[in-house]
């Protein structure tokens, strides 16, 4: 294989030519067989429908924040399957049902957001999943050959309010409310949770599963939409939907005697091997919004992957093969110090997300806060990378080689004080391009700038700042 003929970290990082997407495996199997898949309606008549015909499937956003986190990635990247397979797809952002919350998995009751902030927040999502599409399917390009038949366009965005916003309430009951039966309603485990526990159930959370079927059956009827997709949290308001399509459309509460062409998939809850739920780092979202959370930080995220986790991230966050993945986790097992296979899933999914460029961007960044080869290096790509970072200083050639290093890293804010530089350098704790400075006295030379432009000065283990010299 590509990288068995191959040698070294960086080598092996580089991506092996296209392959074809399609394989012998059905989609949902692929699926299942990846992770993505938890509970189905009617699987074998889901898999025939599938692998028989184009469906359209969609996913709800709830915008309870202006950008994605890497928790939106199992339902995105799902849909980003089914796209790639020639289905249509819609992401649907929740402007109507945002502003009721929904209570399934929650113990208490959702704040209720402002009306204005929401508005806000289904733009700027609106943005981040076009976003997110755009750079994902370049990424696929970049990946496989795809079918004749996939779809690479940029998927229509939606938000419920557009139906919601005009629905009253007595149509609502007279359209919607005649088909629910409060039995039914009441034993949701959304419904039963909350009912058995100190707070109970407002009834406006009570009917949020009759919003989301409505959803389905307004997507169902007027987008051709056929399969929703949900986290596991999502079953119970999946299923009030597949209800409702079934009553509204053939008239019959029994829908395994009279099916309609309408199907649920629920994605799991994805936790760490230590219980951490996925997309929470120390209690905060890893954003998809590079404002947000830097390229840096969200590659990082991923290189700090522990082993145990890593199989299954490759299989969900990347469109690699199972072979592929296979002979990646082989040679990670052969030198476990070297995090081939984290390095492989960071670089697969900041490419996703963030392109090419935020590979480079985050690589250089690792490179130098955590490495200490620099001889390597291309000023520009180190200056680039650090662009808006308040590690990165512009000053003069001149300053730069008539300054002492420890004067400079005392003047820029890398250490306390020249005194405390001083110190560092009587310890052995003060690097100029990763080797360490023996006299507090020492300039920098020509010799020293890398690619005639930046020097690399760091303090300690985990301080560090680039100059950029400057005429």
């Amino acid at each position: 294989m590509w990288f068995r003929q191959r040698h070294g970290l960086q080598r092996f990082l580089q991506f092996p030519n296209k392959r074809q997407y399609h394989t012998p495996k059905p989609l949902l199997e692929d699926l299942t067989q990846r992770g993505f898949i938890q509970d189905v309606s009617r699987r074998d008549l889901l898999e025939q429908a599938i692998e028989s015909r184009r469906q359209t499937v969609y996913v709800g956003v709830d915008p309870t924040a202006r950008s994605l986190h890497i928790g939106h990635l199992i339902p995105l990247l799902c849909l980003l399957h089914f796209q790639l397979r020639g289905h249509g797809i819609v992401p649907l952002i929740g402007g109507a049902t945002g502003r009721v919350g929904d209570p399934s998995g929650r113990l208490v009751e959702r704040q209720l957001a402002e009306k204005e902030q929401i508005e806000a927040n289904v733009v700027s999502l609106t943005q981040s999943i076009q976003q997110f599409f755009r750079n994902a399917l370049s990424y696929a390009t970049t990946r496989l050959t795809l079918p004749q038949d996939a779809t690479t366009a940029e998927p229509r965005i939606v938000s419920n309010l557009e139906w919601h916003e005009s629905f009253n309430l007595l149509d609502f009951l007279q359209q919607v409310g005649v088909h629910a039966r409060v039995n039914t309603m009441l034993n949701r485990d959304s419904v039963r949770s909350r009912l058995s526990s100190q707070q109970g159930l407002s009834f406006t959370e009570f009917t949020y599963q009759l919003l989301q079927a409505y959803d389905f059956y307004h997507l169902h009827k007027h987008f051709g939409c056929t399969i929703q997709i949900g986290g596991s949290d999502q079953w119970g308001n999946i299923v009030a939907g597949l209800e409702l399509i079934g009553k509204k459309d053939v008239n019959n509460n029994d829908l395994e005697q009279n099916p309609v062409n309408a199907f649920g998939i629920t994605t799991p809850l994805l936790t760490t091997s230590t219980g951490e739920k996925f997309g929470k780092s120390a209690g905060n979202a890893v954003w998809l919004d590079s404002n947000l959370t830097s390229v840096f930080d969200f590659y990082q995220y991923f290189l700090k992957v522990t082993d145990a986790d890593v199989p299954k991230y490759l299989h969900l966050f990347t469109l690699m093969s199972s072979e592929e993945i296979a002979e990646v986790l082989a040679v990670h097992d052969s030198a476990p110090e070297k995090r081939v296979a984290q390095h492989r899933l960071a670089a697969e999914v900041t490419e996703m997300v963030h392109t090419k460029s935020g590979v480079k961007q985050a690589t250089v960044m690792t490179n130098l806060l955590f490495g200490s080869q620099y001889k390597d290096l291309k000023a520009e790509e180190v200056i680039s990378a650090f662009n808006e970072d308040p590690r990165l200083v512009k000053t003069t050639i001149q300053a730069i080689l008539t300054t002492p290093i420890a004067k400079l890293a005392a003047k820029h804010g890398l250490v306390g004080s020249n005194s405390a530089a001083r110190n560092l350098v009587a310890s052995r704790g003060l690097y100029l391009n990763g080797i360490a400075i023996q006299d507090a006295q020492r300039c920098a030379s020509e010799d020293d700038l890398i690619d005639s432009g930046v020097l690399i000065i760091r303090a300690g283990k985990d301080k560090m700042m680039v100059l950029a010299a400057t005429e």
